[in-house]
């Protein structure tokens, strides 16, 4: 897995006021737990914006008071109105012992169902996974070329090496579903409690721009 560094800054005084003071000079309180002392520490905005304005995920190197951490992101607190980072969770992970972190999901191909009509659908977009850091991938690549109409790619099927798979082995991850377009051209008819909904959105949003003109 890729990794960034952010530099921290030790905080000697705690509560909610000097939680305040930092968010006005632009840095958000932080703690790192896991790796025996917790350790409460303030991060500049800038040094996280390569951690949230991406899908991707990282091992983040957390350089603090003369010393450098090996983390994960647990978690990240946002203002209900403002878009300004309340609080950051990191815990500190060591190369013997197992990490559990979302990743996200990598599409790879193209469905052979939606050569007929059908349409690719992505119920998840992270999966939970288990794992030692120094095996963990940067996505989880989901190969979907062979997957015709009505078939389905479920946790069960994935197999990476050295990675336990946490969500539900049931869950659908990608399906390969059946359209208007697919049915018509089988000669069925669809019904119309199984019209799919951008079908109908499409035909509403045609007739307001028609009344508009």
């Amino acid at each position: 897995m890729k990794s960034v560094t952010i530099k921290g800054e030790p905080r000697t005084s705690l509560g909610k006021k000097e939680a305040k003071k930092l968010r006005a000079a632009e840095k958000a309180p932080a703690v790192l737990y896991g790796g025996g002392e917790t350790t409460h520490f303030s991060v500049d905005f800038s040094e996280l914006r390569q951690l949230i304005y991406t899908p991707s995920v990282y091992l983040i190197n957390i350089e603090l008071d003369g010393k450098t951490h090996t983390a994960i992101m647990q978690d990240m607190q946002w203002h209900p109105v403002d878009e300004v980072v309340m609080h950051v969770d990191f815990l500190e992970i060591s190369d013997d012992k197992t990490v559990k972190i979302e990743l996200p999901i990598k599409i790879i191909g193209q469905a052979e169902g939606t050569k007929s009509g059908g349409k690719l659908s992505m119920n998840q977009r992270r999966l939970k996974v288990k794992a030692l850091p120094g095996d963990l991938p940067d996505v989880i690549e989901i190969d979907v070329t062979k997957l015709i109409l009505g078939q389905s790619i479920k946790v069960a099927d994935l197999n990476v090496e050295n990675v336990e798979f946490l969500d539900p082995q049931s869950n659908v991850i990608v399906s390969v579903i059946t359209t208007r377009a697919a049915r018509s051209a089988a000669g069925m008819e669809l019904p119309e409690d199984m019209e799919e909904e951008g079908t109908e959105e499409g035909a509403e949003e045609g007739a307001e721009e028609t009344s508009e003109e």
